[in-house]
């Protein structure tokens, strides 16, 4: 199918009416897709893993860019599929990380959803997985605070928020025959954090930040400065580094992400190249050495913090505190809607090791999300079917 070179259609609100007419599909130039997500700003914008640079960052997947709109023109969404070929055959798993970018609301889902599967087993998919972006429910850091616990979940204090949208979502998808990653497992089975860390961005002000830092960030953050951590920006030349300290950090924290220098050199080179300062790398140093390094992703008005690293050595200066803060402010400097901190554990259980993370993000007094999480459905056919069945052996071996 060759590539269209559409213009996006305006961003719709919530509750939006869908578009009168069938919509066609087709891929899309870089271009068109780049044009599209720049027109869809705001906390609910398109994820880092939704850019077409992010193909070029996923070794050993091929991929396509695709849109659909009505049959007059204009985009009304797009997705960036991953498509990664089964063994021995010609068929392929179809991944749409934290995607598609569409109108979830619409209450048809099968008026954009059957287009892109038509697409998808034309192109040889045997199956498909999704990332619907609405989200599920939210926790306010104090009450997910007053809930901890021993053998306490994320599931056992009443959510702050419920999202509507989102639940309606997931019924959607079920009555459609698609399956959620893991099921009811809180925790679930996802390529992609379940549940998520964010600090609103909108409307406050660097004071309102620091206030809503709780007692012992602010202390941490003030005894960095008084020792005299130095927060700069790094560079390429920097990543080496970085990594080196990953997997200290990996080492001490029971962690194993399994990714090389090559793969963050790869992910810093394609997205500055796709847009200029859309990777950037946060040193914290002391006395002349780096003691952490932290990643962040600039996408219109989202910010995520994606990978994290630390000494073991010298950890009473509290560097990576004052990382946080920095990229905190940075974030609120660029007018971003939300700050990210990207995966927190479900358990509420301060005995659990895993705890440890989530008290760490808290401090920075966000709020848990659920997401909806991943969502799979295989392709009609008995061969489909077959290589759906063998693929989630082959992943539960893993």
């Amino acid at each position: 199918m060759s590539a269209l070179l559409l213009t996006p259609a305006p961003v719709k609100h919530r509750g939006a009416r869908p578009p009168a007419g069938p919509l066609r599909l087709a891929t899309v130039t870089p271009e068109a897709y780049r044009a599209f997500l720049a027109a869809r700003t705001g906390p609910e914008g398109p994820s880092f893993l939704q850019l077409p640079a992010w193909a070029r960052v996923k070794d050993g997947w091929c991929h396509q860019l695709v849109g659909w709109g009505p049959a007059d023109g204009g985009l009304t969404g797009v997705a960036l599929v991953l498509l990664r070929a089964f063994p021995g055959t010609r068929k392929y798993f179809a991944y749409l990380p934290e995607g598609p970018v569409a109108d979830w609301a619409d209450p048809d889902l099968d008026h954009w959803l059957d287009p892109l599967l038509a697409h998808l087993r034309a192109a040889g998919a045997f199956a498909v997985r999704i990332g619907p972006t609405p989200a599920h429910r939210r926790w306010h850091a104090a009450t997910v605070k007053a809930a901890t616990g021993p053998g306490r979940r994320l599931g056992d204090a009443l959510a702050d928020e419920v999202d509507p949208l989102g639940t309606a979502v997931a019924e959607r998808l079920r009555a459609r025959g698609w399956k959620r990653c893991g099921g009811d497992s809180e925790d679930g089975a996802d390529a992609q954090p379940r549940h998520v860390f964010q600090v609103p961005l909108t409307g406050r002000t660097p004071d309102d930040l620091w206030a809503g830092l709780n007692q012992e960030w602010r202390r941490n953050v003030r005894r960095a400065r008084k020792s005299g951590v130095e927060i700069t920006l790094g560079s390429a030349a920097d990543l080496p580094e970085f990594h080196r300290l990953l997997r200290i950090t990996e080492e001490r924290d029971g962690f194993r992400l399994g990714r090389s220098l090559a793969y963050y050199e790869r992910q810093y080179a394609v997205l500055n190249a796709e847009h200029p300062g859309r990777m950037k790398l946060y040193l914290a140093r002391h006395e002349g050495e780096i003691l952490a390094a932290h990643t962040m992703i600039t996408v219109g008005g989202r910010v995520w913090y994606q990978t994290g690293a630390s000494a073991d050595h010298r950890r009473e200066v509290r560097p990576s505190n004052a990382l946080q803060w920095r990229m905190l402010l940075d974030a609120h400097a660029l007018g971003a809607d939300v700050y990210d901190l990207r995966g927190v554990p479900s358990t509420l259980d301060p005995d659990d090791r895993a705890h440890g993370l989530l008290r760490w993000k808290l401090g920075t007094g966000g709020q848990v999300v659920e997401t909806l999480g991943e969502w799979e459905t295989p392709m009609h056919g008995t061969t489909n079917h077959a290589l759906y069945r063998a693929f989630q052996a082959y992943l539960a071996r893993r």
